[in-house]
């Protein structure tokens, strides 16, 4: 399948002041689209100027939330040129997220071509200074205008782009966690593990209600018997506990982050055992007050790690470590930003050049 190149005729003020980038607030001049129809397949690729849908009042994606969606970022660096990183994990977990969801494939290689080329022609929104970044957001929707839940047979696949600006503008600040055992992120034999906007809708309440209580975000425990450690907000979640680098293991209620994977990978590197193992709550906190709990930190796209200094726990407060960042997460948070932003050498075939 060919991509068709549409102009653009009102181009977009270009970013004046790097320093007021926010994340998903503005949006690039192009997007890149394509439609599925059952039977024809795949078609109609074409990247496009930016601009709103035009859908159904009954499209499924309405009604039944039929929905995935990923997110990767491409990194300026130091010589002008622009890196992708691990891009083909995020594409390959797009399609098992439409597995899930009885969504259509895309093909892959196609979709990393199409990514690449739109990025190409958007070059020049990708920021320069230090710790910003182009954010990627692949999406599909359910099209079909009928009320009945089924699969839907028309789907509208997009990427669009946004430039964001360094997440620790102000340098780390730990975050204040509260740990709910009313609310639960995912259940086994749900889609804990697929990036769909309903597992984020889900999850609103919760939030809600720790920003009330003064907390920064949600620690969710399991849906079972609300007493194990699944993740952190939307991200996945680290501990450094007796020296060991342990953190909850892949079983269809949490997703596999990318980030995850490199950064547990980056641990075992340097030395530290890394257990993917059930850890309870009681376990956490007690080891939090006796020091075997030394650091914990969320990973994810955004952040790449967000460091974790207190844990609220119904009437039970406990502070990790001193407080503040930890030397594990901030060596961590180097080495993989290293690498990403070509500071550290890429032995790992992670990165991707335009």
């Amino acid at each position: 399948m060919d991509i068709e190149i549409q102009p653009v005729t009102q181009p977009k003020p270009r970013i004046e002041d790097e320093s007021k980038l926010v994340f998903g607030r503005q949006f690039t001049d192009r997007m890149f689209v394509m439609e599925y129809d059952a039977g024809r397949g795949w078609h109609s690729a074409r990247i496009q100027p930016y601009a709103p849908f035009t859908l159904d009042p009954a499209a499924l994606v309405f009604h039944y939330a039929q929905e995935i969606f990923e997110g990767l970022k491409a990194f300026r660096r130091q010589d002008g040129s622009i890196a992708l990183f691990r891009p083909k994990d995020n594409i390959r977990r797009f399609n098992q997220s439409a597995s899930r969801l009885c969504m259509p494939p895309v093909d892959e290689e196609f979709f990393f071509e199409a990514i690449r080329k739109l990025i190409r022609l958007e070059a020049d929104w990708v920021p320069h200074s230090e710790g910003t970044s182009l954010y990627i957001r692949p999406t599909m929707i359910a099209t079909e205008a009928v009320l009945g839940v089924k699969p839907s047979e028309k789907y509208l696949c997009y990427i669009i782009l946004c430039p964001v600006g360094a997440y620790y503008k102000g340098g780390f600040k730990p975050v204040r966690i509260w740990i709910s055992d009313q609310f639960v992120r995912s259940a086994p034999g749900g889609t804990g593990e697929v990036k769909c906007g309903g597992n984020y809708a889900a999850s609103l309440l919760a939030a809600k209600e720790a920003a009330t209580k003064g907390f920064d975000q949600v620690l969710w425990l399991d849906a079972v018997e609300r007493r194990y450690v699944e993740e952190v907000g939307s991200m996945n979640i680290c501990f450094l506990y007796d020296g060991k680098i342990v953190t909850s293991p892949l079983h269809g209620t949490i997703l596999n982050g990318v980030t995850r994977r490199s950064i547990l990978q980056l641990g075992a590197e340097m030395g530290y055992t890394v257990e993917e193992r059930a850890m309870s709550v009681d376990e956490l906190l007690d080891g939090a007050e006796s020091g075997r709990l030394a650091e914990a930190f969320g990973t994810g796209t955004a952040a790449v790690v967000s460091p974790v200094g207190q844990l609220t726990y119904r009437d039970r407060t406990v502070t990790i470590g001193d407080g503040q960042m930890g030397p594990l997460t901030m060596k961590l948070y180097k080495a993989l930003t290293g690498i990403q932003y070509g500071r550290e050498p890429d032995t790992h075939n992670w990165i991707e050049m335009l």
